[in-house]
């Protein structure tokens, strides 16, 4: 308690400083009179009695030091005015202050930049009441699942999630989301915005209450349900909605039904998949409504949920896990597809659900981008070590040439201790203000990156506000800043001993080779970290070109892929074909189309569907799985791949013709062992209640990227369109004219037969240059880090030869009046 009230007292005293010097000479000036009264009273005449007076308190200044020690924070006071004295410094030299504060804005506000990403998508916790407590319900092996996936995080399907919800004993409440795009236009060119399937708990599970209306509760989500309503987001409502407390009850078209608008989410909700927010929420139960022909509720191998719980007090994942253990024979018993054959079925009821934590989100980009935002912390960081020791070296350099200045405060009796605080004051002004730009520039740099990792097909959405680790993270780095460039320079500065350093003064320096050893070095590892972030540099670069240039196996550029949707014409299945026949043949009579084709999946689009086939004359049981495509004649004239023999698809490739299939070079390779395919015959194993189907192979095609432009040229089979493939694919549109006009001419053909019909655009090229995304960041950024590096590499090397030259002018000037040129 008195050492309490001793702080205090020094802090009020130092706050007050003006008012107790005044106390303070009023004080010593009282005792130094009654003392001088005293000696006049004893006899001595005035100047004795004064001269006595000032022996026996030994100087009034040192009495003043030392009540000042009693009554203040002298190492406060002492740090305040190392504080005031670096700043005059920094002003003399405004050059060094810039460049300075430009390094470690740039440093520190790089590496800020890069960790508030890892932090938004890895580290923070969901905003929702107790995150900790969340679990997610999946399967402990994906490989036995069979059937249709929807999206990356496609763990269940609706049979499994009923059963979890009624039979589970872990979570005091569970619930299921999936995923959705949604189209707001009635008709024309589609209006898509992201949303979410979600049960009827969903909110009041995870502790969301609505900012105007209500949310879904159990009751909403019912099967055979209507449309029940649409919980939409705080940035859909400010954005589509203009922000209207009115909107409750207002309808919105989604998918071409009007749905009534109940409630409206608080603002920092923004889902459950990190990296993505939702803008529309639906109740599960509708979707047999809204998806027109889709109906997942009932079938048993449409994979599309996640299941979420939220843990009952005093349970564990463990436990949970456990309990979700055992019950999983009956689960995958009653959830059993009737159309499975028995490999399958083995395969089904082999798998288990467990449980795993989920407080910090859901995300893919966690999963795609996590390795390479640590990455770029690992570049960014070594960016950091050039800046300081850049400004090392130049602290250095001032510091030496004050050696004379430190030289004089230690002969008069200064520590060493106080010199280096003294010194390291300079610096500490020098990484506030760092920081504080940096802070800004994190802040600008990391909303550029996430633009950056965003494409118009996926957004990507993430919460950048800064927290307490993104501010502990700022702040070690501005420790480590002044540490690396602040304290070395001051160490080595007051180690110099004063008759050595006044010495050195007088003589020259071109034989004290240890002087710039230290200084030296720090230009080595400035030029070798540089080197290394410029080669890593090139080799980010170099692999971008090389995917940029890769055999693709079709073309990249003139090809429009055209999405419809025909649900408002309300066309019975066989209409559909011969009406998408008739548009297909329409479009390519449109001007400016070469050529036009249907195909099921859209090569490197992401999508993917595979069979089990063997070889006429194989053995079954040695089936393997090649990827699949259902795609129309002028498919392969469209991508411009090439026929190697055989024939395309045509018109008497039918539902009622014979089977017929198109292979590549990679499948002649492993089924037919190189040979020449075409006349061979291939089997698909029966599934999902399909009989065993033979195809003719009768044509071979060059090879094609699938999935990913990155990945091998992989097995593939064609299949007409007409012999399977359900209607309504994707069309693929071969032009040379401009985009914008031929997207034009596409919709007035289309809209031709009927304004009804709704139409979605992209291109092959854009979708390749949003797939090279990370690939183009990680070149990108590396190539500005290592120019940036490069820059302070060189800024370094010409300090160093700067300041040895501006120490040898003295020679310099004797040998130039000694007759030495220019030149020499």
């Amino acid at each position: 308690m008195v050492r309490v009230k001793e702080l205090l007292r020094s802090l009020r005293s130092l706050l007050r400083q003006p008012q107790e010097e005044q106390q303070l000479r009023e004080e010593l000036q009282f005792h130094l009179e009654r003392q001088i009264e005293q000696n006049l009273a004893a006899g001595m005449s005035p100047e004795q009695a004064r001269l006595a007076a000032l022996r026996l308190f030994g100087g009034l200044e040192q009495v003043k030091e030392e009540c000042r020690d009693v009554r203040r924070l002298s190492f406060l006071e002492n740090f305040l005015r190392d504080l005031r004295y670096g700043l005059r410094q920094l002003r003399r030299s405004p050059g060094f202050a810039a460049v300075a504060l430009l390094s470690l804005a740039l440093g520190i506000g790089a590496n800020t930049a890069i960790f508030q990403l890892l932090d938004a998508v890895r580290l923070r916790m969901l905003p929702i009441n107790n995150p900790q407590a969340l679990a997610e319900v999946r399967l402990t092996n994906r490989r036995g699942r069979m059937g249709s996936f929807f999206n990356w995080h496609s763990e269940l399907t609706n049979a499994l999630w009923e059963q979890i919800r009624d039979h589970q004993q872990a979570f005091s409440g569970v619930v299921a989301l999936a995923p959705d795009n949604f189209n707001l236009a009635p008709r024309g060119e589609v209006h898509s915005v992201p949303g979410l399937w979600v049960s009827g708990d969903f909110f009041n599970v995870l502790g969301v209450r609505p900012l105007l209306g209500r949310v879904f509760t159990a009751a909403d989500d019912v099967r055979g349900c209507p449309t029940s309503g649409v919980v939409v987001s705080y940035a859909f409502w400010q954005r589509e909605l203009g922000g209207e407390a009115s909107v409750i009850g207002r309808k919105l078209t989604i998918d071409y039904h009007p749905v009534e608008v109940v409630g409206i989410t608080p603002a920092n909700f923004y889902g459950l998949d990190v990296g993505h927010s939702f803008d529309l929420a639906l109740p599960i139960c509708s979707q047999p409504i809204l998806g027109g022909e889709d109906n997942y509720l009932d079938t048993r191998y449409d994979w599309w949920l996640t299941v979420v719980g939220r843990l009952k007090p005093n349970w564990s994942i463990e436990r949970a896990t456990a309990q979700l253990g055992s019950m999983s024979p009956g689960i995958f018993e009653a959830t059993l597809p009737p159309d499975y054959d028995a490999d399958y079925a083995r395969k089904y009821l082999a798998l288990k659900l467990a449980a795993y934590p989920v407080g910090s989100g859901i995300s893919s980009l966690r999963e795609s981008s996590s390795d390479m935002l640590g990455l770029l912390l690992a570049i960014t960081g070594l960016v950091l070590l050039i800046a300081c020791a850049n400004l090392a070296n130049l602290m250095l350099a001032r510091s030496t040439t004050r050696e004379r200045e430190i030289a004089v405060r230690l002969a008069l009796g200064a520590s060493r201790r106080g010199l280096i605080r003294h010194l390291l004051a300079e610096s500490l002004w020098l990484v506030v203000a760092g920081t504080g730009a940096a802070l800004l520039l994190a802040r600008m740099l990391a909303h550029c990156l996430l633009a950056f990792l965003s494409t118009q097909g996926n957004p990507v959405f993430l919460n950048l506000d800064a927290d307490w680790r993104v501010f502990a993270f700022t702040a070690g780095m501005a420790a480590l800043a002044t540490v690396m460039f602040g304290l070395l320079p001051a160490l080595r500065a007051t180690r110099t001993a004063p008759a050595e350093a006044m010495k050195a003064r007088s003589r020259a320096l071109t034989a004290d080779r240890h002087r710039f050893g230290l200084r030296r070095l720090l230009v080595v590892v400035q030029v070798a970290f540089s080197l290394v972030l410029l080669v890593g540099a090139v080799l980010f670069t170099r692999s971008l070109r090389n995917l940029l240039r890769a055999d693709l196996g079709f073309e990249r550029t003139g090809i429009l892929i055209t999405n419809l949707d025909l649900t408002q014409l309300n066309l019975p299945p066989e209409r559909q074909f011969l009406f998408e026949h008739d548009l297909l043949e329409r479009i390519r009579a449109t001007p400016g189309v070469e050529s036009a084709a249907e195909a099921a999946i859209v090569p490197t689009s992401g999508s993917s569907m595979n069979r089990s086939v063997w070889m006429d004359g194989s053995d079954p049981s040695q089936a393997k799985s090649p990827w699949f495509n259902y795609v129309s004649s002028g498919f392969f004239q469209t991508m411009g791949t090439p026929l190697l023999a055989g024939r395309d698809f045509n018109d008497r490739d039918t539902a009622a013709s014979p089977g017929v299939a198109i292979v590549n070079e990679a499948f002649a390779r492993q089924f037919a062992n190189g040979r020449d395919p075409v006349g061979l015959t291939i089997w698909q194993k029966a599934e999902l209640g399909k009989p065993q189907i033979q195809y003719e192979i009768v044509g071979l095609v060059r090879n094609t990227k699938y999935q990913d432009i990155r990945e091998t040229f992989p097995p593939l089979v064609y299949l007409p369109v007409a012999q399977g493939s359900d209607p309504i694919q994707p069309i693929l549109i071969r032009s040379r004219i401009p985009l914008a006009s031929l997207t034009s001419r596409v919709k007035q053909t289309i809209f031709a037969p009927s304004p009804d019909i709704s139409i979605e655009f992209s291109t092959i090229e854009n979708m390749i240059h949003d797939e090279l995304q990370a690939e183009r960041l990680m070149a990108t950024l590396s190539g500005c880090f290592g120019v940036l590096a490069v820059l302070l590499a060189t800024l370094g090397l010409y300090g160093v030869m700067s300041y040895a030259v501006i120490r040898r002018t003295n020679e310099i000037g004797i040998r130039m009046t000694l007759g030495a040129g220019r030149g020499e």
